[in-house]
Parts: structure tokens; C-alpha cells; sequence
């Protein structure tokens, strides 16, 4: 459920959002000029950011398979890793 509410009820009002977000609710804390914060729980927040960084990887490789069949590719040896490595 989404919940919509101006700061200045928020500041009245923090517990009672507080306990809404924890309980799954987006609060959407409205502000001038299309302005707006959306307070969630750290646990939403979480994955969220799971999922944001689970796309990234997916698209970066993605990518690289791409670029994989177009023969775009450095072919290096053990060897020459190694020795990258040391540098």
C-alpha cells in the first residue's frame, strides 16, 4: 500500500509512519515543486538494492557474451595474467 503525507504530518506524526513503512507500506512524503521522498523499510530498501545490482550484473554480462560472439575478446595465458598480476 502506498501512503501519501506531508513532512510537517510526518514530523507529527513519525511513529505512526514509521510503523507503516515496517509493516510494508511506501510513504510517500510529499514536498514543493514535485520534490517528494519515499520512506520504506530498510528491509525493502534491501532488496531493492539487491535487485538494482542484480540488473547491472545481468546487463554487464549481457554485454561481455555479446561482445564474446562478435569476437571481441583478449585471449590471455595463465602466464601472462600472473605476471599482470605482479605489475
Amino acid at each position: 500500500m502506498i501512503t501519501a503525507t506531508m513532512a510537517t504530518d510526518l514530523k507529527a506524526n513519525l511513529k505512526y509512519y514509521i510503523d507503516k513503512a515496517l509493516s510494508g507500506d511506501s510513504i510517500i512524503i510529499t514536498r514543493p515543486k514535485q520534490r517528494n521522498v519515499v520512506m520504506i523499510s530498510e528491509r525493502e530498501y534491501n532488496e531493492l538494492l539487491r535487485l538494482k545490482n542484480n540488473a547491472e550484473y545481468s546487463y554487464k554480462l549481457n554485454r561481455s557474451i555479446e561482445q564474446a560472439r562478435q569476437g571481441k575478446v583478449i585471449e590471455k595465458s595463465m602466464e601472462e595474467l600472473e605476471a599482470m598480476e605482479n605489475e
